[in-house]
């Protein structure tokens, strides 16, 4: 491969040029968004992917059935400052701590984990003492989700 001819660096110089002049580019909010355990519904997951999206975040989606190892592993590759779990498959209490204690064991407690799904109003508190940021139960609008996950990484920013 050859080294980039003068026209070539003029233009990229130019578009340099063109920035205006400020600390370094905001960086985008990437987000994981993944489907723990056996459930099979992703509606609500790529809804919500497709909000943060268009919200001018960078979204990750895993796919439908990860185990909370593939989960970490994801957040960990993509450098993640947040991942959401959905879960309706009544398993978030057996899920969400084995994802919260695989991040500790990475060094990654700075991640921004959010749930979103049928969670009974019950577990909600145990989730956030484990280290859940915020739980979003049906009619949790997405703006809410959006908002919150702005607001809470460029707290632990």
């Amino acid at each position: 491969m050859h080294p980039p001819g003068p026209r070539r660096m003029r233009r990229g110089l130019n578009r340099l040029a063109d920035r205006p002049m400020s600390a370094s580019p905001e960086k985008k909010i990437r987000v994981v968004v993944a489907k723990p355990g056996l459930d099979g519904h992703d509606r609500g997951a790529k809804i919500i992917a497709r909000a943060l999206r268009d919200a001018g975040m960078e979204v990750i989606y895993t796919g439908l059935h990860q185990t909370p190892d593939q989960i970490v592993e994801t957040v960990i590759q993509e450098d993640a400052d947040a991942v959401g779990l959905s879960i309706l498959s009544g398993a978030h209490m057996t899920l969400v701590p084995r994802v919260m204690e695989l991040l500790r064991e990475q060094g990654a407690e700075d991640v921004v984990v959010t749930v979103g799904g049928t969670i009974p109003a019950d577990d909600v508190a145990e989730l956030k003492r484990s280290g859940v940021a915020e739980v979003f139960t049906p009619g949790a609008s997405t703006q809410e989700a959006v908002d919150f996950i702005r607001t809470a990484v460029a707290q632990r920013a």
